[in-house]
C-alpha cells in the first residue's frame, strides 16, 4: 500500500495490510491483517499480552498454547544479560525466543522499557535512557540495545525513546526530547538496516519507530525524517498516548501503530480503536488478574440488555473476594466457553482465593484472557459490518464505565514490580514468617494453660472443668 520496493523495510519479515482503505489515514477504526515471517498473521485491531521476563503471569506456556488464541508476547527487556546472548539459536532461530521457551506461532516484541514503565530517578542522556534492572537502576545505552537486538533476533523491536516519565516536561525538556528520540532513531537504523551494514548482517527485525507524546509542531523535523530519509527502515509505529494517533503524517498511515497508552477500562480500548490504532497494550487485565477480579462484558452488548436506567448499568466484572460468592456455583460468565468457566464456578474460585491457592489467579487469567480475546474479535466483527459507532454508543449506555474497585489481597509482589522509593517504606507484603524463638514462647505459653492428664483438682478447678470438694 502507498509506496514502492524502495521504500519497503530492508526485509520482507514484516507485511501489514489494511482492508478498510478509506481509514488509512484518518482517525477512524480500521480493519487491518499485521504478517510477520514465520508466525501466524495477526487480525488487527488487537492487543499484546504483557509478559514478566518472557512468561505471562499466572499462565504456564501449555495451557496459553491450548487454552488461549494468543499469538502475540510483549517481551520487554530492561537489560541485555549474558544467559540470553548464550542461548544456542540456528542461524534463522532467536536466542530471545529459546531462552524463553516460546513456539513459533506468537510474535516477540523487544522494548526497553516495561509496560506500564515504572518511573527511574536516573535521568536519561544524549546516549541511554534510564531503567529498572534486576540489580537496581541503571542506564541503557542505545548501542547496548542495538547489540541486542542484533544477537536475540526478536520479531518486533520498540526504538528507544527518551520519556519523562515522572512530571509533566517544560519546553526546554521537550525539545531535548524530541532531538534524542530522533538520535536513538536514526543511528539504530543506521546500525540495523543502513548502507554501512552488509546485505547479509542486516537485522531481520522490524522496527517500530517511536512517537513522542507532544505535538506534532514539537516534533516536526523528526516526523519529516521519517518520512523521508527513514522511511525505508521503519516498520511500524510505537505511540505512548492516544492523542499521538492525530499527528501521524498521512504518508506514514499504513503503518501498523502500536499503542502504549494503559487503557483502564474497555471503554477506554473502543476510544482508541475508533482513532485508528491497531495493537494496544492493556496493563488492567492482568492486574484485574491479580486483584480477583473476573472481567465480565461483551461486545456489543446482549440484546437483552437495559440501556434506559443509570442505576441499572451492568457492572465490567465480577470480585470473587465479595462473600455473595461463597455459595454461588455459577460459572463467571454464562455464555463464556473458557476452560475456568467450562470446569469451574465461581464458590470454588472465590474459596481458592480464601486459601490463597496460586490456581486462583490462573483461572482468573484464562477466563480474563479469553474474555479479551473475544472482546477484540467481536471489535473487528462490528467494524466488517459497520456498526461499530452504534454499537459503541451501546456498549456506554450499557455497562458501568469503571472497574470495580479491589477488595481482597492478590498474590505477593515481587520486588522488580515496585522499585523503592526510598527510606521507611511500609511492607508491601503481610509478614509470612516470624522468629522462631517467638514461635517457641508462644507455644510454651499456649502449653502452660491447657489441662493435662497430669492436672491437678487444683489445675482442673482453675479450668473450669469442675469444682474441688471439701
Amino acid at each position: 500500500m502507498g509506496h514502492d520496493t524502495s521504500q519497503r523495510p530492508p526485509n520482507d519479515m514484516v507485511n501489514f495490510n489494511i482492508l478498510n482503505s478509506a481509514a488509512a489515514s484518518t482517525l477512524a477504526p480500521r480493519l487491518g491483517k499485521l504478517a510477520i515471517a514465520g508466525s501466524n498473521a495477526i487480525a488487527t485491531p488487537h492487543y499484546i499480552p504483557l509478559t514478566s521476563r518472557g512468561a505471562l503471569p499466572h499462565v504456564a506456556h501449555d495451557v496459553m498454547r491450548e487454552q488461549t488464541a494468543i499469538s502475540v508476547i510483549e517481551k520487554l527487556q530492561k537489560k541485555a544479560c549474558p544467559p540470553v546472548y548464550n542461548t544456542p539459536a540456528a542461524p534463522n532461530e532467536s536466542p530471545l525466543r529459546n531462552f524463553v521457551c516460546l513456539p513459533e506461532d506468537p510474535v516477540v516484541v523487544l522494548g526497553p522499557r516495561r509496560v506500564p514503565p515504572l518511573p527511574c530517578p536516573p535521568s536519561n542522556t544524549p546516549n541511554s535512557v534510564a531503567v529498572l534492572t534486576t540489580v537496581g537502576f541503571g542506564q541503557l545505552e542505545a548501542g547496548q540495545y542495538v547489540e541486542a537486538v542484533q544477537k536475540m533476533r526478536p520479531d518486533i523491536v520498540v526504538g528507544l525513546a527518551d520519556l519523562v516519565l515522572t512530571h509533566q516536561p517544560g519546553l526546554k525538556r521537550q525539545g531535548k526530547m524530541v532531538d534524542r528520540t530522533h538520535a536513538f532513531t536514526t543511528y539504530s537504523t543506521e546500525q540495523l538496516y543502513g548502507s554501512a551494514v552488509l546485505g547479509r548482517n542486516r537485522s531481520k527485525t522490524a522496527y517500530f519507530a517511536p512517537l513522542l507524546p507532544l505535538d506534532n509542531t514539537q516534533q516536526t523535523l523528526y516526523l519529516e525524517d521519517l518520512e523521508e530519509d527513514l522511511r525505508q527502515y521503519i516498520s511500524g509505529l510505537a505511540l505512548y498516548e492516544s492523542a499521538s494517533l492525530s499527528i501521524v503524517p498521512e504518508s506514514l498511515g499504513d503503518l501498523p501503530r502500536l499503542l502504549f497508552s494503559k487503557p483502564a477500562t474497555p471503554h477506554d480500548i473502543l476510544r482508541e480503536v475508533s482513532l485508528g490504532a491497531d495493537l494496544l497494550t492493556i496493563p488492567f487485565l492482568g492486574v484485574s488478574s491479580d486483584a480477583g477480579i473476573a472481567l465480565d462484558f461483551v461486545f456489543p452488548p446482549p440484546s437483552d440488555a437495559s440501556d434506559t436506567s443509570v442505576a441499572e448499568l451492568k457492572p465490567l466484572a465480577l470480585d470473587l473476594w465479595a462473600t455473595t460468592f461463597t455459595t454461588d456455583t455459577s460459572p463467571l460468565h454464562k455464555k463464556c466457553q473458557c476452560y475456568t468457566c467450562r470446569n469451574h464456578h465461581r464458590a470454588y474460585i472465590h474459596h481458592l482465593l480464601a486459601a490463597k491457592e496460586m490456581l486462583a489467579w490462573t483461572l482468573l487469567q484464562l477466563h480474563n484472557l479469553h474474555t479479551m480475546d473475544n472482546f477484540f474479535a467481536n471489535i473487528r466483527k462490528s467494524i466488517q459490518q459497520g456498526t461499530f459507532e452504534s454499537d459503541v454508543e451501546r456498549f456506554h449506555r450499557v455497562y458501568d464505565p469503571q472497574l470495580p474497585e479491589q477488595t481482597g489481597q492478590g498474590p505477593r509482589v515481587r520486588g522488580y514490580q515496585s522499585p523503592s522509593r526510598g527510606p521507611n517504606e511500609p511492607r508491601r507484603n503481610p509478614r509470612a514468617y516470624g522468629r522462631l524463638d517467638d514461635a517457641i514462647d508462644k507455644f510454651a505459653e499456649s502449653q502452660s494453660s491447657i489441662a493435662t492428664p497430669d492436672t491437678g483438682a487444683e489445675g482442673l478447678e482453675e479450668h473450669g472443668f469442675a469444682q474441688k470438694l471439701s
